[in-house]
């Protein structure tokens, strides 16, 4: 089914990027649109005939132009550490997408919630995922013709710096200070570039026969295939530093007030940071530590591990 249209936003960062990577080999470039804030980030796509177009999340002006001709969109959340306006943003997205003829979404959503069956969390961050899947499953009842799947991404390897207080190897302190005793259940962590490249594989299938498709209506976890602790999580990255480091816990108050962490936190002069810590009570409850072997199958291979994409990263 060569004429189905597949859109990607937004087409430039971290999943985007690679999602348009990988997709361009698996699908005819005339028939993929990707959009993007900063489009002149595309052009290497637009030089194989994609199309490319500039939609920002914020401006409602882009969103209604943005999707036309798309068959099959997948819709990348808005980045934010806020839950409302981000949930609104992505409501604005789909509602957009519906109305000019877009059939298919695919929803990059969080794999924090456990299992695929989840609707559950306890992490800040996780709120507003849950609140888009939702929508899209009203969306499928109200708009006859509209489907989805929801892809759930398992915490990136490369994201580590968000659960250890910001730790950067390259500069290491002795002691990460965290809402957390380094204990399991732990993290099946995940490439960022491995996400993109197993969610083209998702998207090829799906075009070729949407009929087939088996993950229709469903909800899908890509992640690694090994369990890492905190602790274990941490033991790597001094390991990586040539430094011993050790976990101290402290309440979710004093993670989030630490110089390491509140500023990385603080959106439009709201400070988040012990929102974040919420995270640590998911992953006491094992929210992040399903290990699905989709992504596995997807790439026709092993996920790269932990160890090797953080010191491939340094």
């Amino acid at each position: 089914m060569t004429s189905h249209r597949i859109g990607v936003f937004p087409a430039s960062g971290g999943i985007g990027g690679s999602t348009v990577k990988y997709l361009l080999p698996r699908h005819p470039a005339e028939n993929l649109v990707f959009i993007a804030r900063s489009p002149a980030k595309l052009e290497f796509a637009a030089a194989t005939g994609a199309t490319v177009r500039k939609a920002d999340y914020n401006t409602n002006a882009d969103l209604e132009h943005a999707f036309h001709g798309i068959d099959t969109l997948f819709l990348i959340s808005y980045a934010s550490v806020e839950v409302e306006h981000r949930a609104e943003r992505h409501r604005a997205a789909i509602d957009h997408a519906i109305r000019v003829g877009v059939k298919y979404i695919f929803y990059g959503s969080l794999g924090f919630a456990g299992s695929e069956d989840s609707k559950e969390t306890v992490a800040h961050v996780m709120r507003p995922h849950l609140m888009t899947e939702k929508y899209l499953e009203e969306c499928a009842q109200r708009h006859p013709g509209f489907s989805y799947t929801i892809v759930r991404e398992g915490l990136y390897s490369e994201s580590y710096n968000l659960y250890t207080a910001f730790f950067d190897p390259r500069d290491p302190v002795e002691e990460i200070k965290i809402a957390h005793d380094g204990s399991g259940p732990g993290i099946a962590w995940v490439k960022r570039e491995e996400l993109g490249e197993g969610t083209a594989e998702l998207l090829r299938r799906f075009a070729e026969n949407p009929a087939e498709f088996e993950f229709r209506k469903k909800t899908v976890l890509l992640s690694g295939t090994k369990v890492l602790t905190l602790q274990e999580t941490v033991d790597i990255l001094a390991k990586l530093a040539k430094k011993p480091v050790t976990i101290l816990q402290v309440s979710d108050e004093e993670f989030g007030k630490q110089p390491t962490v509140s500023p990385n936190f603080t959106y439009q002069g709201v400070d988040y940071g012990t929102a974040w810590a919420s995270s640590f009570e998911a992953f006491r409850r094992g929210e992040a530590s399903a290990a699905s072997p989709l992504l596995r199958e997807l790439l026709g291979r092993e996920p790269e591990d932990f160890e090797t994409t953080i010191s491939s990263l340094l």
